[in-house]
């Protein structure tokens, strides 16, 4: 959902101070421990707590591989057991809380790979522009837009009109409130092709937070034209109403009320929205 109104397991976080690792204190996401071996914590009753190696899959997406169990003893990890060759492997998601990351020094104690042999085969088509774009998406999915520029921003200069790129690339600056830099991007992939309704989606979006009204209207109703789905539709016609019912504008809000009501499914989040609006309209 893309909508700026909003103010309506696999494994959870641990990680130790600098200083004892008795104190425990989770402090790393997830998606900044790609590439690098992790703890995650264990249940009062257990004695040991899971580690092991998160790097992401262009498939399937950030991804922990199972590493083994280890204990603390004297301020230092102690592998308690330890899975060689592992092929268990749990998919992360943004339910995934904080992890601590392992030192060099940890990682040697431990007897690890700092990057285990297995991981050539997940990257063995890294400098490519699908394979770039597939990792950004993944750090999109996550909601680590920020990281995600950097492999999007590689497999542009590379081909910049591969199929999903200029969507992830915008998407994350959108995201990240450049909105200039969108729709710079916005503009040379509806030129190229026209005939994408989530490039005007994203247009529309980032020309409503610029306070561009008149430019996102009509680039939401080119999107609305050209997409089969009613849920995109409703999504954009629910921005639109939202952008008038903040101007105040009761003809235009009426107006894209009522398309949202066309498009959105009775109950649903959207047409709860336009109820919402309606409600705070009459209030005043």
């Amino acid at each position: 959902m893309r909508l700026t109104i909003i103010t309506l397991l696999l494994i959870s976080n641990i990680g130790f101070s600098q200083n004892k690792l008795t104190e425990l204190n989770f402090d790393t996401k997830y998606y900044d421990a790609v590439d690098n071996w992790v703890v995650f914590p264990k249940k009062e009753t257990d004695s040991t707590y899971a580690y092991g190696f998160i790097y992401i899959d262009q498939m399937a997406g950030i991804t922990l591989r199972y590493g083994g169990t280890l204990k603390i003893e004297k301020d230092k990890f102690v592998s308690s057991a330890k899975a060689n060759n592992s092929m268990i492997i749990h998919r992360l998601t943004k339910k995934t809380n904080n992890v601590y990351q392992f030192s060099d020094k940890q990682i040697s104690e431990l007897d690890l790979q700092k990057e285990p042999e297995w991981l050539s085969t997940y990257k063995s088509n890294e400098n490519t522009a699908e394979y770039l774009k597939d990792i950004g998406n993944h750090l999109n999915h996550a909601g680590a837009v920020d990281k995600a520029l950097v492999p999007l921003l590689k497999a542009y200069k590379i081909e910049p009109h591969l199929k999903g790129l200029e969507f992830e690339l915008s998407f994350a600056y959108n995201a990240l409130k450049e909105f200039n830099k969108a729709i710079e991007i916005l503009e040379k992939a509806i030129e190229n092709n026209p005939n994408d309704y989530q490039f005007y989606r994203e247009l529309g979006y980032s020309y409503m937070n610029l306070e561009q009204i008149d430019e996102a209207e009509k680039t939401y109703l080119k999107g609305i034209k050209i997409s089969t789905s009613d849920f995109e539709k409703s999504e954009m016609s629910v921005n639109m109403a939202q952008a008038y019912f903040r101007k105040k504008n009761e003809k235009k809000f009426n107006e894209w009320s009522e398309k949202t009501l066309k498009y959105a499914k009775e109950g649903s989040q959207y047409a709860q929205y336009i109820e919402y609006f309606k409600k705070e309209w009459n209030k005043e």
